[in-house]
């Protein structure tokens, strides 16, 4: 064999109980499991190499459901952030903004609208415009695997533009083709960002009929919904109700419940799911286990304000009548982009910014709308926050539920990023499982790894079985811990010594390797 792990404690992904085991690997998959204590003549196997896995525990790599590293893993074939973590598939496309498919125009303007989450890609060949192209230039090589969701606010800004109307007949049959185009090149869902501009404007109807060709590929949508905030069951019923009509399978992106009308309010969430769930609906979500979520400044002024596109947002900031219109709508009425609820800006910290002029700011709290219309300006609208609005109650409830699996929704972006981005996995298996005891190590691996596989429709992967992908993690259960704080959020973790995308190395005694196995995960193959 080529590799194998001696004495290991397997946690193989299934939820059930560890075992000891000698695990064989061979031309990137997993050949032989052997048993402590197998029958007599079941030889033990030997390979070029043996790493003495004894007090460690091998499990499936795990699966990233809601990644932003759609430039990063270009820019950066490192990508510790992942790898280090033991995470050896991630799912980018997320929240209805991605990069293919995309023209000219599309292409520079969702470039404009998301560097807050993924840099202005002034370092990246942009040699791609269809969702098969871009996972053709994942394919030459990158840290860990990924797959792509079709991003619907992309679709519609490239169909309709920035216009917050309905889309007409026709720009309703290219968004069809633009997405049926999608699944067939490998993309293995689609996903909305009903809070950002463009795709926010999109109605249920129109939503629905994207969801009908997604399902007629046996894909499923991912919604980052139109509220967690005011009105958060509603927009999830929405949902629920949405990909029932167009029988198409549900994932619910960071599923929370945040800001203080929801405080205590996730086993309402949660029987909202199970009574869908009873009656025979296809339904996942992911979360992340921390209380703040990130997301870019502009996101939280109001749609009205998106519409047009960046530019169009610019000059009516600059405008003191139309800002002010912008201020009462943020800090009296709500804004739809701040989830319904008025905004505090205590809650608000700068997490990064795009002009370096303005670097003081990070890790600073926004101050009022005076702060944060100059920050929007100066910084051309490439400010990222952290928003300091959830409940631990609420992180710890919904992570339990039957249905759940793991998604970081990690921005790499900004010289203060959420350490979500570099801890996710390890504090799930280290916080939550081994200190609070939220679930069992089995239980919690499971979350990560099968569960995740099967709403991908991946039959070989997530599951330590003889025949499927050698995408492997061995960690130390007593050790293993998230290295990111909100200090250091670039801290890499601890106690997870290898991991192995394919077979390869990745993490290699608890340090970075040169390899570049990861390709992407295409539906249907």
């Amino acid at each position: 064999m080529d590799l194998v792990f001696r004495d290991a404690d397997v946690v193989d992904g299934t939820g059930g109980a560890s075992y000891r085991a000698d695990v064989a690997i061979e031309g990137g998959r997993i050949a032989a499991i052997v048993k402590e204590g197998a029958a007599a003549g079941c030889q033990r196997p030997t390979a070029r190499r043996v790493v003495d896995a004894e007090g460690l525990v091998l499990s499936p790599g795990f699966i990233d459901m809601h990644a932003h590293s759609d430039l990063a893993l270009l820019r950066d074939p490192d990508h510790s952030a992942k790898a280090a973590q033991g995470v050896t598939l991630e799912v980018l496309g997320q929240d209805g903004l991605a990069y293919a498919p995309v023209d000219d125009r599309t292409l520079a303007e969702v470039r404009r609208a998301i560097t807050g989450w993924n840099g202005s890609g002034d370092d990246i060949d942009f040699d791609w415009r269809t969702v098969g192209e871009y996972l053709d230039r994942l394919d030459r090589g990158i840290a860990v695997n990924a797959a792509y969701l079709v991003p619907q606010g992309t679709v519609r800004m490239y169909a309709v533009g920035w216009e917050d109307r309905p889309a007409t007949e026709s720009e309703l049959d290219h968004m069809r083709r633009l997405v049926a185009e999608g699944m067939e090149q490998g993309a293995v869902g689609m996903s909305s960002g009903l809070t950002y501009t463009p795709g926010m404007y999109a109605k249920d109807a129109e939503l629905t009929e994207l969801c009908r060709v997604v399902a007629g590929y046996g894909g499923y949508y991912c919604p980052h919904h139109r509220s967690y905030g005011a009105g958060a069951l509603e927009a999830y019923g929405e949902m629920v109700r949405l990909t029932r009509e167009a029988g198409c399978a549900l994932h619910l992106a960071h599923a929370t419940m945040n800001f203080g009308v929801n405080e205590g309010r996730a086993p309402e969430l949660l029987a909202l799911l199970d009574a869908a769930l009873d009656a025979g609906a296809d339904i996942s979500l992911d979360t992340y286990p921390y209380t703040p979520g990130c997301t870019t400044l502009v996101a939280v002024l109001p749609s009205w304000a998106g519409e047009g596109g960046p530019e169009a947002v610019l000059a009516r900031l600059r405008d003191d009548a139309t800002a002010e219109r912008i201020r009462h709508h943020l800090e009296v009425v709500g804004s739809d982009g701040c989830h319904g609820v008025p905004v505090d800006w205590d809650t608000i910290e700068i997490s990064g910014v795009s002009e370096g002029s303005l670097g003081d700011w990070v890790g600073r709290r926004v101050d009022g709308w005076v702060t944060a219309r100059r920050l929007l300006l100066e910084d051309r609208l490439g400010t990222t926050i952290l928003q300091h609005v959830g409940h631990e109650e609420n992180v710890r409830t919904i992570m339990r539920h039957r249905v759940h699996t793991g998604g970081s929704d990690g921005i790499l972006q900004g010289t203060k990023p959420h350490p979500r981005a570099y801890g996710t996995f390890p504090r799930y298996l280290g916080r939550y499982a081994r200190d609070l005891g939220v679930f069992s190590l089995e239980e919690c691996v499971a979350h990560l790894t099968s569960r995740p596989a099967a709403r991908l429709g991946l039959r070989d992967r997530g599951v330590i079985r003889e025949g499927n992908v050698a995408d492997l993690v061995l960690f130390d259960p007593d050790t293993v811990a998230a290295g990111s704080t909100y200090e250091a959020p670039r801290a890499l973790p601890t106690g997870i010594p290898h991991v192995l995308v394919g077979g390869t190395f990745v993490m290699e005694d608890g340090r970075r390797t040169d390899a570049l196995p990861g390709r992407s995960v295409r539906r249907g193959r």
